[in-house]
């Protein structure tokens, strides 16, 4: 028997405002009535002018009350990248692998990363007791340097050289993953990414990608 191929390289995305056009704690603060408050938050954590996990649990703490009936409310509304789905499929045909790291949350990320047939994906949770949500999170928060040590972990486990890993996201929160990939790509990015990116793009279409791979153009 041939010896199982190796993946070429691995492509690992932030997700709110980049595999998905919607920030899902903006969603979800809507229906909390507090996405003024919310918005304002994530505005200055993506640009780099708060600490994550702080605006995080912030952001969090207004969504207490909800029932999580709101999740199948809010999944409806979310809205994939366009290109992704050719993105994806581009990078498999290859033999590559496509994750997704981010600072949101499982119970709405799981079912977009089934769907879109994704390798690996990992993000927050939220507590919920007696079918409503605390306003706190359960376990370990996945801030910028998780998403770093998420990207290591998932290239060793796939056997993919670091040299060979493409990670694309949009805030400050994603800059020590973008610092250790063999290519960065700021998509429609904030200001602190704009600077640092190996690579800018700026129209919303995820299959970009492929040509910078090599996989098409």
């Amino acid at each position: 028997m041939a010896p199982a191929r190796m993946p070429t390289f691995l492509v690992v995305l932030d997700v709110d405002s980049t595999l998905i056009e919607n920030e899902v704690i903006e969603l979800l603060a809507e229906a909390a009535g507090s996405l003024d408050e919310v918005a304002a938050i994530t505005s200055q954590a993506m640009n780099g002018e708060l600490d994550f996990e702080q605006s995080l649990r912030a952001r969090v703490a207004t969504l207490a009350g909800l029932p999580v009936s709101v999740f199948e409310t809010v999944s409806e509304r979310i809205r994939v990248t366009e290109g992704v789905v050719e993105m994806i499929r581009g990078v498999h045909s290859s033999g590559g692998k496509v994750a997704v790291v981010s600072g949101g949350f499982h119970e709405l990320i799981d079912d977009v990363a089934e769907r879109l047939g994704l390798d690996f994906w990992r993000a927050n949770r939220l507590e919920s007791l007696g079918g409503v949500l605390t306003g706190g999170l359960v376990g370990s928060i996945i801030d910028a340097e998780a998403k770093a040590e998420t990207l290591r972990e998932w290239a060793a486990d796939v056997g993919v050289p670091l040299r060979q890993t493409i990670a694309v996201g949009d805030g400050a929160n994603d800059l020590p993953m973008m610092a250790i990939t063999g290519l960065s790509v700021g998509f429609d990015a904030k200001a602190p990414v704009r600077d640092e990116a190996d690579i800018l793009m700026d129209v919303r279409d995820l299959s970009q990608l492929l040509p910078l791979l090599g996989l098409r153009g």
